[in-house]
């Protein structure tokens, strides 16, 4: 059921919101009228669009899967999965800016990164990054930042220190392969949770699409990416590209295939989010078919068939 919630007028001048669309702004400020009373809401499209945009019919769930994007990424709001396996997802500023009275228990199950107990071992596996490669440098996760509008850059390593808040004070652990199969990828208890999480909804199977024998690097596909563009990209551009083409190879998607999908990106010009899709889109592109024609009787009989009838 809607609620009644608190905008605050610093909202307006937010360089958090102010990285992300309109529509995806619109969605964030809905989303608050919408989340229980811990801020917490069920992470589904289709659901929020019905919500959210029911009288605007053109802007379609899929476009809302664009927002909740954009709104992760900027650090609004945190997506992950519960322990039914259905996605969810909680405004991560919440407790500081909804001052709810007597407010009601959530029905819903709370954030492995922001709401573990006192005392507990958050349930984490830290994503190995295969080849460092130059990505923005992810800021306080979930605070309205009004820090100047440029995006600084550092090189993401295994064991460092930067980790999004909710995160930091927890003794980093080894991700053990489970099953045989190496850190990072998709096993059959769900997805791997790393420090940004995404779209928690489906296992991805990557059974028609193996690592090709000459393995490539992330530094390698996004390296070709650039040189491909006319222009330079944005850091930012890169820096989400490059996470999403991490995160395609950890489940053994073949590097043509996520080629043909940065190549497909480049072209419609569309957000780093959507990349998963283009690739989905080039490994199951089908050829045109060809159209049947009839047969028909020649006209010229001795010319078709050389005098021998």
């Amino acid at each position: 059921m809607a609620r009644i919630r608190t905008i605050k007028p610093e909202a307006f001048v937010s360089e958090s919101l102010a990285v992300v669309t309109l529509t995806a702004e619109r969605t964030f400020f809905g989303l608050l009228t919408q989340a229980d009373d811990q801020g917490r809401h069920r992470d589904h499209a289709a659901i929020i669009a019905g919500q959210l945009w029911v009288l605007r019919p053109d802007h379609t769930p899929a476009d809302v899967e664009d927002d909740l994007a954009q709104l992760a990424d900027a650090g609004l709001i945190c997506r992950y999965q519960g322990p039914d396996h259905k996605r969810y997802l909680h405004i991560v500023t919440w407790r500081e800016h909804q001052k709810i009275n007597r407010p009601s228990k959530s029905r819903l199950p709370g954030c492995p990164h922001h709401d573990t107990p006192t005392g507990a071992m958050p349930i984490v596996a830290e994503r190995t990054v295969g080849g460092s490669f130059t990505v923005p440098a992810p800021s306080s996760h979930g605070t309205l930042r009004e820090a100047s509008g440029e995006v600084p850059e550092h090189t993401v390593n295994p064991g460092t220190d930067d980790e999004p808040a909710g995160q930091r004070g927890f003794t980093e652990r080894s991700v053990k392969d489970v099953g045989g199969l190496p850190a990072g990828t998709v096993t059959p208890h769900g997805p791997d949770l790393g420090p940004r999480i995404m779209d928690l909804g489906s296992t991805p199977s990557g059974g028609a699409s193996a690592h090709a024998p000459d393995t490539v690097s992330t530094d390698q596909l996004i390296g070709e990416y650039v040189a491909a563009c006319a222009h330079r990209p944005p850091a930012g551009v890169l820096g989400h590209l490059g996470r999403e083409a991490h995160k395609l190879l950890d489940e053994g998607i073949a590097p043509a295939h996520i080629r043909a999908g940065l190549e497909r990106h480049r072209a419609k010009g569309l957000h780093p989010s959507t990349l998963a899709s283009l690739v989905h889109e080039a490994m199951n592109a089908t050829p045109t078919p060809v159209a049947h024609r009839a047969w028909t009787n020649p006209g010229d009989v001795d010319a078709a068939y050389g005098g021998e009838l």
